[in-house]
């Protein structure tokens, strides 16, 4: 059968999305682009914003209406929090953001009886469940989208920070952490596959090991990782929590030679009225700390962040504030987005939602300060060296990342996958130029 499928949203699901199209090809499918003819298509949504829902839906209809014929099958956090909303849409399958194996075992079922389901006038087949009931990490196989250097392993799963803003714990449940032995192992055969970097996923990997209560941490999971890959296949870490940022961690941390010197650490805000209305589990004074922890393990580590604008509530003074504190943290690069409105969370109901002309003016201002500091960021870079994984060729340069994240080009020949010291010349936008 061919199938296609369709990724909104984050890195687990665009882990969850691989885990299934490896195992779609291993039952001896065939996968083909989403544009393309296909017997059936899988629609992977994200509920992160409302703009998310509205994509989601979108990429649904536009597949009923260009295959009528064609199974389609929906799984996701839009369609963990919302199947009412997508099984009025005609699909076939509804499935959450657990059981990714048994959501393709239905689909290959409802394949086969899919003509005589609709003669019948029966409806779609939904299989979601209770998100929050979850005790059980599923272990879905690591791997890259084919022609890929860097591989993602996903390693935790669930959050119970429940921020005012977010419907994501009520889509993906409590903390499950994958094993050590079971990334040990996964590690081992992407490093046997060729993969040059190995990225650790997850919805809040910082809580990694927290429901076992025994002391487990992150930073032990780390070590273990960075320890079963060789000493050239790089570990690069997901967004963390500023807790996680520990003297002890940078520590150990500092003395794993193949860890990239690259964090993100979740900020959404640079001050503390406005943290604590997010229910977020910091201020900006242990935020704070955590940078500096570790500029003093590391040198000059690629540090980035999130932040969300227009918050409810959010006065021109509190926003002037942020402004300073993203000042004062001198992030290489940050991701900026508007406050979006989700019903069904405490931040919904808060007075002082703004104007829609209010975030974006305040997402315009952020992005210029972003723009400007992450200018200085690279621009401290040129005349050194740096090593470069390389991934693609771009417009008659090789295209590829330094430990710290900055992108970086450079010519030469079939460098795919190739690491190389380049020596930084000059800054180009918001990337590097260099010289073998």
């Amino acid at each position: 059968m061919k199938i296609a499928i369709y990724t909104l949203g984050c890195k687990v699901n665009q882990y969850e999305t691989q885990a299934m199209e490896a195992e779609l090809l291993a039952r001896g499918h065939s996968l083909v682009p989403f544009e393309e003819r296909a017997d059936a298509y899988i629609i992977n949504t994200c509920t992160v914003t409302a703009v998310s829902d509205k994509k989601s839906r979108q990429v649904i209809r536009r597949a009923r209406k260009e295959a009528p014929e064609a199974v389609i099958g929906v799984c996701g956090c839009y369609a963990q929090t919302a199947p009412e909303a997508v099984e009025a849409l005609e699909v076939d399958l509804i499935s959450g953001t657990a059981g990714r194996m048994a959501f393709l075992d239905d689909l290959e079922a409802v394949l086969e009886d899919r003509r005589a389901a609709r003669l019948a006038g029966e409806g779609p087949r939904v299989t979601v469940d209770d998100a929050l009931r979850r005790r059980v990490f599923e272990v879905l196989p690591a791997g890259g989208l084919e022609g890929r250097t860097r591989a993602m392993l996903k390693v935790e799963d669930g959050c119970v920070n429940f921020c005012t803003y977010c419907v994501i714990p009520y889509a993906r449940g409590r903390v499950r952490s994958l094993s050590i032995p079971e990334a040990e192992a996964q590690c081992r055969r992407l490093a046997a596959e060729g993969y040059r970097e190995v990225v650790l996923t997850g919805i809040e990997i910082s809580s990694w090991g927290a429901e076992r209560r025994d002391g487990s941490g992150l930073i032990g999971l780390i070590e273990a990782v960075c320890r079963a890959l060789p000493a050239d296949v790089r570990v690069r870490l997901g967004s963390l929590e500023p807790r996680t940022i520990t003297a002890d961690f940078c520590r150990r941390a500092a003395a794993l030679g193949n860890l990239c010197p690259h964090f993100h650490l979740s900020m959404q805000s640079g001050c503390d009225s406005v943290l604590k209305r997010m229910n977020r589990k910091y201020d900006t004074a242990r935020y704070y700390e955590s940078v500096q922890l570790l500029r003093g393990a590391f040198d000059r580590p690629g540090i980035t962040t999130d932040l969300i604008v227009g918050f409810p509530g959010e006065s021109e003074e509190e926003f002037r504030d942020t402004l300073a504190f993203v000042e004062k943290c001198a992030f290489s690069a940050m991701h900026i987005f508007p406050y979006s409105r989700r019903a069904g969370t405490p931040a919904a109901k808060l007075p002082g939602q703004a104007p829609n002309a209010v975030k974006e003016d305040r997402a315009r201002r952020a992005g210029a300060l972003a723009r400007r500091l992450e200018a200085a960021y690279l621009d401290g870079w040129v005349g050194e060296t740096l090593p470069v994984l390389f991934e693609e060729e771009k417009d008659g340069l090789w295209r590829g990342h330094a430990p710290n994240y900055v992108e970086v080009f450079a010519r030469g020949e079939d460098l795919h996958n190739v690491e190389r010291p380049v020596k930084l010349l000059r800054r180009e936008g918001g990337s590097l130029i260099g010289e073998l």
